[in-house]
């Protein structure tokens, strides 16, 4: 089993992810800023992150700028 991370500011577009991502298998984990998304990130190494760009606080493209530094 794949851990997922989906990392969404907007509720109805993580359940919607969630629903159609959950029957395929994947264990889901949510986070709605990237504050959240980094932290999880580190405890949990997801094989697959679905990633917003524009999320409050640390918007998406530095997130993924600072989960490639690791």
């Amino acid at each position: 089993m794949y851990n997922l991370l989906i990392c969404d500011d907007e509720r109805d577009i993580r359940n919607a992810l969630k629903i159609y991502l959950s029957g395929e298998g994947y264990r889901i984990f949510e986070a709605e800023n990237g504050e959240e998304a980094l932290a999880m990130f580190h405890s949990m190494e997801p094989s697959i992150i679905l990633l917003d760009i524009m999320l409050p606080g640390i918007d998406g493209l530095e997130v993924c700028r600072r989960i490639r530094q690791v």
